[in-house]
């Protein structure tokens, strides 16, 4: 199972699931007339402006061109015929010419803060003009920015697996395994740096795109990388006191980026990188200071540690970086105990120094990144920007990636002005410092409306859930304001999309098990069993929700269905988009738009599938909010032994029958598939396969691993042996553009 699927749900929030909302709108006239109208009145009543597919102002009325695959257990990528692909770069490959190669065998000797890191996810390019500058166009030149998520295959980095207490041959990942002891501190260095971000300048030549050799831009941001605290200026002591750390007494300072997911790309030129699952790195020392009520509640709604590691807790979340050293804190920093009076004489409050989506400018490796506290603290997954319009402001739509969660938007206080175009962190300061939060309600008649996360608001002012005191306990504390709003809980929201063509703005909601059929809503309306292979129950295939806003972009209403039902083709009424064995596919996560051909890419991390077929890539074409009708999901569970039924009522986009969903690419097995963008033309294709031979146990006393993948050495890449993770270009035999 991709480690991806062990997400938990930290959210004990009793938010409406739309049961009540669902009965309510019953008695309402429009539901009236949504039941009475049949399936296409239904959605003319509810969601206005329906069109015939790809035929939206300015879209490209383009069909897909290439055959779906087949499905595939193979330890390759595979792709249609009239495709191939090349290996940019991969874990471990060193951004200096002074480093060792890549060793596939764990004895590398440097720190890995020179080498790209692990578990690629998501990634941008940025152009670079003849004076150096950020352009748009396609010069031939780029720097290629590529977050690195986890360090789940860590146990790769080192000669004999991870060790602890002296011993080795251990696999330890954020999601548990954790046994006390110490670690050695040259293997913690190669674990905290190989996360962060990955900044590459590449060139295309004949031979396709390439690393420069010892380029200048080359650049990493590991989790030990200065940041400065960025934060509205009406809260900024506020915002300042809440970090507070040895690090920085003052609070204005903190310390890099952490497992960062996916992405967003500024209008502007920059790259936010998102800070995703950082909870899971913390501990606490047996015998820590007692911390205040108030501090415990965050922790707990945001899955971090409340209570010191013990030896009854075996399978306690951690790296085991905190027990490196006592004194050095580059790893005491990892423990939240307090011990002393004062925060500013230990790192109980490091935990709120991540979580944000953090900026920074690919091409001035001089300018420090910026932690964008105005966005808000979550479980960031991207951070995707409206289409930007002159005079109008900016709208960055955030998903939390976690079950149960919510979705998010940020609609910047200054307006687009076309000339901040290469403005760098100057930029970022005027557009991402100052705006408003909101949290998105999906309602059961079709409809959202977006809440305003404002201390001012009473739902907040007065929550029953947590004292907020500021502002400022609004940006940190996050997930407990949208708790008090009533936001809707959702199966995991990923990434996020906007259509370039008509500003629609598409959500992955990868799966949540702990759906059921007392908890489904219109907006996450599945709760079924997987009855073959791996058997999971809940939503285990997740589903893809858009949704159109009531006008510009930073309006407060908005009109939502469900583009697509992840599903095995066999799975009978859990199946409501009719997919087939040419275009089935489970726990939707990583999307794309392409500017080239208006198609949506989908990208999986799966674990209910993978007894079938290894996670894929799929186009799409996209149509639009309304086209297609109402239906029910008629959902089945096991509860207490004895099957039981449910109904729930859902939007639901057009079928998306083979001619408009087709599987187009096949990752090797155990990895996941997550990054994509493209060059301007959309002749070249750039995917990051993550985390191949994710399921390679650890050593258990075996002289070598057993390994679940040998990709990319067993396709000539780099030294045959341990799986890596790796940025792949695609691109057209014939030179064309990809996909059509």
């Amino acid at each position: 199972m991709s480690q991806h699927d062990q997400d938990d749900d930290f959210n004990p929030s009793d938010n409406i699931h739309f049961q009540t909302v669902l009965t309510q709108g019953l008695s309402s006239p429009m539901r009236r007339q949504i039941l009475r109208g049949g399936v296409g009145l239904s959605m003319a009543s509810v969601l206005t402006g329906c069109a015939t597919l790809g035929q939206e102002a300015g879209a490209p009325n383009n069909a897909l061109g290439f055959s779906s695959l087949d499905k595939s257990l193979e330890d390759r990528v595979v792709l249609p015929p009239g495709y191939r692909y090349t290996v940019l770069h991969a874990s471990g490959d060193p951004l200096d010419l002074s480093l060792s190669a890549f060793s596939s065998v764990g004895t590398e000797q440097d720190d890995w803060s020179r080498r790209i890191g692990d578990h690629h996810d998501g990634m941008d390019l940025y152009f670079i003009d003849a004076k150096g500058h950020y352009t748009s166009v396609d010069t031939g030149r780029a720097v290629l920015c590529v977050n690195h998520e986890s360090s789940a295959d860590a146990h790769f980095l080192h000669p004999n697996g991870q060790t602890s207490n002296g011993v080795s041959g251990k696999k330890f990942h954020q999601f548990g395994n954790w046994d006390l002891g110490t670690r050695p501190l040259d293997e913690v260095m190669k674990e905290i740096n190989l996360h962060g971000v990955s900044m590459v300048e590449i060139v295309r030549s004949a031979a396709g795109w390439q690393m420069v050799a010892n380029s200048t831009y080359h650049r990493r941001v590991t989790p030990l990388s200065p940041v400065r605290i960025a934060a509205p200026k009406a809260v900024q002591a506020d915002v300042f006191a809440l970090m507070v750390t040895r690090f920085d007494p003052m609070g204005r300072q903190a310390r890099g980026v952490l497992n960062p997911c996916g992405h967003g790309k500024t209008p502007w030129g920059t790259y936010l990188s998102c800070e995703e699952n950082w909870a899971n790195y913390f501990q606490l020392s047996a015998g820590a200071a007692a911390t205040d009520a108030r501090t415990v509640q965050a922790r707990k709604r945001y899955g971090v540690v409340t209570e010191p590691l013990s030896s009854s807790k075996k399978t306690e979340r951690s790296q085991g970086w905190h027990t490196v050293s006592t004194t050095d804190d580059r790893f005491s920093r990892w423990n939240l105990a307090a011990i002393s009076d004062r925060p500013t004489e230990d790192f109980r409050q490091e935990e709120n120094t991540f979580g944000y989506v953090v900026e920074m400018d690919p091409l001035a490796p001089d300018q420090r990144p910026a932690k964008r506290i105005a966005l808000g603290r979550l479980a960031h997954e991207a951070a995707v920007c409206s289409i930007p319009r002159a005079g109008q402001p900016l709208v960055f739509y955030m998903g939390c990636d976690s079950r149960n969660e919510y979705i998010y938007k940020f609609v910047t206080a200054a307006v687009w002005d076309p000339r901040d175009v290469g403005g760098g962190m100057q930029a970022g300061d005027k557009y991402l410092n100052e705006g408003t939060l909101y949290v998105a309600r999906f309602d059961a008649d079709g409809k959202g409306q977006w809440l305003e996360m404002s201390v001012q608001q009473a739902a907040i002012a007065h929550a029953k859930n947590f004292a907020f005191q500021s502002q400022a306990d609004v940006l940190v504390f996050t997930r407990l304001a949208a708790d008090a709003l009533g936001a809707t809980p959702m199966d995991r929201p990923e990434w996020g999309a906007v259509n370039p063509h008509n500003g629609e703005v598409y959500f992955s909601l990868t799966n949540n098990n702990t759906r059921t059929l007392n908890n489904v809503n219109a907006a996450n309306p599945r709760a079924y069993i997987d009855q073959d292979g791996k058997k999971q129950s809940g939503n285990p295939n997740g589903h893809i929700i858009r949704f159109r806003e009531d006008g510009a972009p930073h309006a407060l209403n908005f009109y939502w269905d469900i583009f697509v039902f992840g599903a095995e083709e066999d799975a009978g009424a859990a199946n409501l988009s009719g997919l087939t064995a040419k275009n089935s596919f489970s726990s939707p996560d990583g999307l794309w738009f392409s500017q080239a051909t208006g198609i949506c890419w989908i990208q999986t991390d799966d674990g209910a599938m993978t007894d079938e077929t290894n996670c894929m890539l799929l186009a799409a074409l996209p149509g639009r909010v309304g086209d297609g009708g109402k239906t029910a999901a008629m959902n089945q569970q096991r509860v207490d032994g004895a099957v039981r039924d449910g109904k729930q009522e859902t939007f639901v986009g057009a079928l998306l029958g083979e001619a408009r969903l087709r599987r187009f690419l096949i990752a090797p097995k155990g990895a996941e598939v997550t990054g994509l963008t493209e060059s301007p033309d959309g002749k070249a294709l750039f995917v990051n396969i993550q985390h191949p031979g994710e399921d390679t146990p650890a050593l258990g006393g075996a002289a070598e691993f057993s390994y679940q993948s040998r990709w990319p050495g067993n396709v000539g890449y780099g030294p045959a042996g341990r799986p890596r993770s790796a940025t792949i270009v695609i691109t057209r035999e014939d030179g064309g553009v990809i996909g059509v």
